[in-house]
């Protein structure tokens, strides 16, 4: 009798540790597959705004420095809708609308000096026609559909 009795004992403590084991699984598990997933949705105003961006490519091709003598154009988008930026030889002020993935660029007012080089209306050009853009930390690339337009790196300020 006492002998059973034992036997049931260390059989109680084997089923115990196997429920804690489990338990404890599951709640790594849970752990684990929360921590895999964003709690919210990656914003793309908060990409777009907070820095510059430098132009690193025009209609697919890198930056010819003779179209702009001066330095790269440059884009900032500021969160109330505004956009300023210099576009090579002349500074500019505008705004932009955002819709998801679809943004419309409206460089605005903008300085008016003789300017070398023909980049600048190129550069102006090409935002007129922007529909949409990817967004990463680094790179912001706009588009016309499918067509890359151009894209521009992250400027240290």
């Amino acid at each position: 009798l006492v002998r059973s009795r034992g036997l049931g004992d260390v059989y109680k403590r084997q089923v115990l540790y196997m429920m804690l084991i489990r338990l404890l699984s599951l709640t790594f598990y849970i752990l684990f597959v929360a921590g895999c997933h964003s709690s919210s949705p990656l914003n793309p105003l908060s990409l777009l705004t907070g820095h510059s961006w430098e132009l690193a490519a025009l209609s697919g091709e890198g930056i010819d420095t003779a179209k702009f003598p001066d330095r790269k154009p440059t884009l900032k988008f500021l969160e109330d809708g505004r956009l300023s930026g210099f576009a090579g030889c002349n500074n500019f002020s505008g705004g932009y609308s955002l819709d998801e993935n679809s943004i419309k660029l409206m460089p605005g007012a903008m300085t008016k000096m003789a300017c070398p080089g023909s980049g600048e209306d190129e550069f102006i050009r090409a935002l007129a026609r922007v529909t949409n853009f990817k967004v990463g930390k680094e790179k912001l690339t706009l588009m016309d559909g499918t067509t890359e337009l151009m894209s521009f790196v992250s400027k240290k300020d």
